[in-house]
């Protein structure tokens, strides 16, 4: 399984009365796709994992898996509680998924160790191919890191930390420690803000969060990054992104609340956040819609 382009992280959109809303998924799903994804990663954590219940984790998974329609590949995460976690791959593999993300256990302190043998673990309940999340709770040494690398199921690292000299030195354990196409990727909040720097590290790959709701924006980064445009890549981090960030950054949980309500100004209902997240305040919804706005102006320059 390859993954290349903007990587696209999907919203679980849910109806008025709370319930999941699979019309509007299978058309978000195949807008992205169609818009150009390089991958589609559901469930995960701008799908508000977090807040599904296992039957409807699954029906997350096949609808995205259907809507995709084998055009790229398309994985799932699978974390928190033991049995859980290994009840989410189980579902993944029985719903179509190409690969899991193994997002962190539940938090609690662990030491390295035994973040290695949970996500050995997690990966023994199924055939799926694996991508560890390093992120809160779920951090890695260089020497564990390697470790996993060796586990045949074990194809990438997504790094959601923004250490960069520890994931430096992950990086060059892994590649003493095996030689096997291994992936890399950046996987903080809009992480378009730190793809310069992780690109100086060989981490081409990211997700993106933007993808969901202004793809034309996402894709002209992506464009900008990999063609060597300084100009635009620039103007996207100084116009569009930096806004961005700080106004994700005002309330706890907006790097998913502001993602759907970008979903919806953009004329897909995706409906409300689960608690504990709250929903965008109106005031910043406008700061979003006006965002969005800047965002398509300059790149249709």
């Amino acid at each position: 399984m390859r993954l290349d382009g903007v990587l696209f992280f999907p919203v679980t959109p849910f109806s008025a009365d709370g319930t999941l809303d699979e019309a509007a998924l299978r058309l978000h799903v195949e807008a992205g796709v169609a818009a150009g994804a390089g991958g589609v990663f559901a469930a995960c954590g701008t799908g508000e994992f977090h807040a599904l219940a296992l039957e409807e984790y699954e029906r997350v998974v096949r609808i995205a898996v259907e809507a995709t329609a084998g055009r790229v590949p398309v994985l799932s995460g699978a974390g928190g509680p033991l049995p859980f976690a290994q009840a989410c791959a189980g579902a993944a593999a029985r719903a179509g998924a190409d690969g899991l993300l193994v997002l962190p256990p539940y938090l609690v302190a662990a030491p390295p160790a035994g973040l290695v043998r949970y996500m050995r673990e997690v990966c023994a309940a199924t055939d799926l191919p694996a991508i560890v999340y390093q992120r809160g709770n779920a951090r890695f040494t260089p020497r564990t890191a390697a470790e996993l690398a060796t586990e045949p199921k074990i194809i990438g690292f997504k790094d959601g930390i923004g250490d960069l000299d520890l994931l430096q030195r992950i990086i060059l354990a892994v590649r003493q420690a095996t030689d096997r196409e291994f992936a890399f990727f950046n996987g903080l909040p809009t992480a378009e803000m730190t793809v310069p720097a992780y690109r100086g590290l060989g981490v081409n790959l990211y997700s993106s969060a933007v993808f969901c709701f202004v793809p034309e924006v996402a894709l002209a980064f992506h464009r900008a990054v990999t063609t060597g445009d300084g100009e635009m890549t620039r103007r996207l981090l100084t116009e569009f992104y930096r806004p961005l960030v700080e106004l994700r950054d005002l309330v706890p949980g907006y790097a998913v609340s502001l993602v759907k309500a970008g979903v919806t100004l953009r004329g897909l209902d995706a409906g409300l956040v689960r608690p504990p997240l709250v929903d965008a305040a109106p005031e910043h919804v406008t700061r979003l819609k006006d965002l969005v706005a800047t965002g398509l102006e300059i790149v249709s320059c």
